[in-house]
């Protein structure tokens, strides 16, 4: 149970004149809302869901710097849900707590929420990712629907936070006037703030299934729907879209329609897909290098998504997609399950590592084209949030983000791990080329791994030279 020797004491002394007043001074988004929905909160699970994914994420402090403690036991889920929205939600909620973390927890300590109240350490990640939202609603009262499962711990948090309502928003103004900021928002790194904006406004990128329906299908169907076929997508709030310049089956959507597509059956058997741009120039700069019969090796696919896309533009060649680091096989048939579903025939999973597997190895001797997508910062990915959903990527990709940039020393080592699977790359003397493909702006992890790659020479393998280096980053 939460409990406070504050609570009554502020319970009375709500108001709404002093709240209005308070909450102007404090606003959590350095934008105009203007014309914007009013947020009404999330259901209780999401908050449980985000308070879990902080938990693993938070930024540890030393010893002396401590000042709310965490437990170490997640909070008890009653549903897990496979819903991406709602994972979405969970995720963007955890993430945008994380960037704050300092500021609310500053901002607990000076309303007395700690240490006044005898709270569990195991609620601490609830309190942090609940207290953003509540000030991100300007500390207004959460809407509830009717039918919506409560969950005990959500309410008790609730309560409490409500019963401090002017003391968190007097202490949320103090910090902004502390910062001489117009909002918390402007008090986040200048590289997170512009972080933010990309995301806002990068348009939506879908690659078509060419094996389940064809691009003027795609076209029609969408146009019964309302949308409308343009030539770019930039700063247009209609429904409609455009095609890609670079790649001939990808569509190119305003952000705002996400919502809208997702739940259209194109997207849900999987006749378009939703993928980073990045992904489908990577796919497509290896098909351009193939023949008829040339086999493929895929290398840190991250997203099966890829591994499909790929598959699908080779469909109609006698080509093999070798996929390998697949070390679990109880994935197998999940894998199998979601390939026929998008009707890919052609993929063959390793279960080897990369660097485990030999060059002279007899399943890869006609692999004319190694796709090689290593873990990377991900310095160049302006939405972190739908990178970890559609690209599996870890967690921990969400801590560097918050905080605008990763350690140099943290770089050095996927630097290092970049070279030694690009070298082995070429010790396959047989595969004509390499293409490398990145999501980070980082020299250090693009141009400065290849040029170093290229000098590379194994005295026992005569590498052929490369005619050109293709870089594909994500921007």
């Amino acid at each position: 149970m939460l409990n406070s020797t504050g609570e009554l004491e502020f319970s009375n002394e709500e108001d709404p004149e002093i709240i209005s007043q308070l909450t102007s001074l404090a606003l959590s988004d350095g934008k105009s809302s203007a014309g914007a929905p009013e947020k009404t909160g999330y259901p209780d699970s999401v908050y449980v869901m985000a308070a879990n994914i902080f938990q693993g994420i938070r930024i540890e402090k030393s010893a002396q710097k401590v000042l709310i403690k965490y437990g170490n036991e997640p909070l008890r889920s009653f549903s897990e849900s496979e819903d991406q929205s709602f994972q979405r939600l969970s995720y963007e909620l955890a993430f945008s707590a994380l960037k704050y973390q300092d500021i609310l927890e500053t901002i607990l300590i000076d309303s007395c929420i700690f240490p006044s109240t005898t709270i569990p350490d195991h609620l601490s990640s609830l309190i942090i990712v609940m207290l953003y939202d509540f000030q991100d609603r300007k500390f207004q009262t959460r809407v509830l629907s009717d039918n919506e499962e409560s969950i005990s711990e959500v309410q008790e948090v609730e309560n409490l936070l409500n019963s401090f309502k002017i003391k968190l928003a007097a202490a949320l103004a103090r910090c902004r006037i502390k910062h001489d900021a117009l909002s918390i928002y402007h008090i986040l790194p200048e590289t997170v703030r512009k972080q933010e904006l990309r995301a806002s406004t990068l348009p939506l990128y879908a690659w078509i299934n060419t094996c389940k329906i064809s691009p003027e299908e795609v076209y029609n169907n969408l146009k019964r729907r309302g949308y409308n076929k343009v030539k770019s997508v930039l700063h247009i709030d209609d429904k409609v879209f455009a095609v890609d310049q670079h790649c001939y089956d990808v569509l190119i959507f305003p952000s705002h329609l996400k919502n809208d597509l997702i739940n259209i059956d194109l997207f849900k058997d999987y006749k378009l897909i939703f993928q980073d741009k990045s992904r489908s120039l990577a796919v497509h700069s290896v098909k351009a290098l193939l023949n008829m019969d040339d086999d493929i090796l895929m290398v840190n696919t991250g997203s099966w998504h890829t591994v499909a896309h790929m598959s699908i533009l080779t469909n109609n060649n006698t080509s093999k997609v070798f996929v390998c680091g697949v070390q679990s096989q109880a994935k197998d048939p999940d894998l199998k399950t979601l390939f026929t579903k998008m009707g890919c025939k052609n993929i063959e999973i390793l279960h080897e590592t990369f660097i485990n597997i030999e060059s002279k190895d007899h399943r890869l001797q006609k692999v004319k084209v190694i796709l090689l997508l290593p873990r990377c910062s991900g310095l160049g990915v302006s939405n972190p949030v739908e990178f970890i959903l559609n690209e599996h990527e870890d967690t921990e990709f969400l801590k560097d983000h918050s905080q605008g940039g990763i350690s140099v020393d943290k770089l050095h080592i996927l630097a290092q791990q970049q070279y030694e699977q690009l070298t082995h790359a070429m010790k396959f003397t047989k595969a004509q080329a390499v293409v490398y493909c990145t999501c980070s702006v980082c020299p250090e992890e693009n141009e400065a791994v290849v040029k170093k790659a290229l000098e590379f020479q194994d005295l026992g393998n005569k590498v052929q030279p490369y005619s050109g280096t293709l870089l594909r980053q994500c921007l």
